[in-house]
């Protein structure tokens, strides 16, 4: 591990990270995002003139993100022990997005068993890029599970596999990184260069725990199902890390996603995930649940880990 916390010390830092975010979910007022996000913007338009646009992509990259993952882990370095902990424990919760998921999926769920279309419209659209104005019940099921889903990865796991490997500073770059590969990480043609650090390293830094998350997602539903849907399917996705995520949790659950998707008023034909019938409210839910139960069993693992090591120094 990079971090110079011990396991016991990481373990009981993550559960405490976890309970922060489920008690508070992100803050509502001044998130930290918004101001990274604005000087993202500011370097972009400065650096972004077509020319040299790879190179000038990753000098981007590291001008935007480098400098407050320093910061933060030099603080941690440099502080006593309780403020460098809550430190941890602070930046773990900005990186987390459990509540911040559920709280945005969790009331398509209810609109949909409600049969009310309209609100579950509304409610997806704040979620998915893609066009929901004529989606049916099926349609918006299949988006806020897809989205339950990938965002498992990136809003919780991924941060918690980091924050395992370098604690707070490594939760804290997960998330930047995370976030400049949805800022510039696009095919298009302002950003197909200039973007292209920001999308590989993201799929570098997702690698490891996109793959332990879609084996954890088998691992808590329909083992044999999702094992093939992972095997079979995910090659066929274009991104390398939603693919195993989404056939893996899409066969967890015994549902069918991917297919048809409306985006800019075009349909795009997706790759099928998962194996089953399509989607419901009940499935919405039932995707809610495996990524709960995903975090619980990584903490779980975290903390029968540092008991172990415990155990083997006494």
């Amino acid at each position: 591990m990079l971090t110079t916390l011990s396991l016991p010390a990481t373990a009981a830092l993550a559960v405490a990270g976890v309970a922060v975010d489920r008690w508070f979910g992100e803050p509502r007022r001044a998130h930290p995002l918004v101001a990274f996000g604005a000087l993202a913007n500011r370097i972009e338009k400065r650096l972004n003139t077509g020319r040299r646009g790879r190179p000038l992509g990753l000098a981007a990259w590291l001008a935007v993100l480098a400098p407050p993952v320093a910061l933060a882990a030099l603080l941690c370095a440099a502080l006593p022990w309780p403020l460098a902990w809550a430190l941890h424990v602070a930046l773990l919760w900005f990186a987390l997005g459990a509540r911040s998921l559920e709280e945005h999926i969790a009331p398509i769920a209810r609109a949909l068993a409600e049969r009310d279309l309209t609100a579950a419209r509304a409610l997806t659209a704040r979620i998915v890029s893609r066009d929901t104005a004529n989606a049916d019940a099926t349609a918006l099921a299949r988006a806020a599970c897809e989205s339950a889903l990938e965002n498992g990865n990136d809003a919780i796991f991924g941060a918690l596999f980091w924050f395992a490997i370098a604690g707070g500073p490594g939760a804290l770059a997960f998330r930047l990184a995370n976030t400049l590969d949805a800022m510039w990480g696009y095919r298009t043609p302002r950003f197909l260069r200039f973007g292209w650090a920001a999308a590989r390293i993201d799929d570098a830094l997702n690698w490891i725990p996109a793959r332990l998350t879609a084996a954890s997602y088998a691992l808590l539903g329909d083992t044999r199902v999702a094992l093939l849907c992972w095997r079979e399917q995910a090659p066929r996705w274009e991104s390398p890390n939603a693919g195993p995520v989404m056939a893996a949790g899409a066969g967890s659950l015994n549902v069918l996603l991917g297919g048809a998707a409306v985006y800019h008023g075009a349909v795009e034909e997706r790759p099928a995930l998962g194996a089953g019938a399509p989607p419901r409210a009940e499935d919405v839910s039932a995707a809610l649940r495996l990524v709960e139960r995903t975090t619980i069993l990584w903490l779980a693992v975290l903390l029968a880990l540092a008991f172990l090591s415990v155990a083997t120094h006494v």
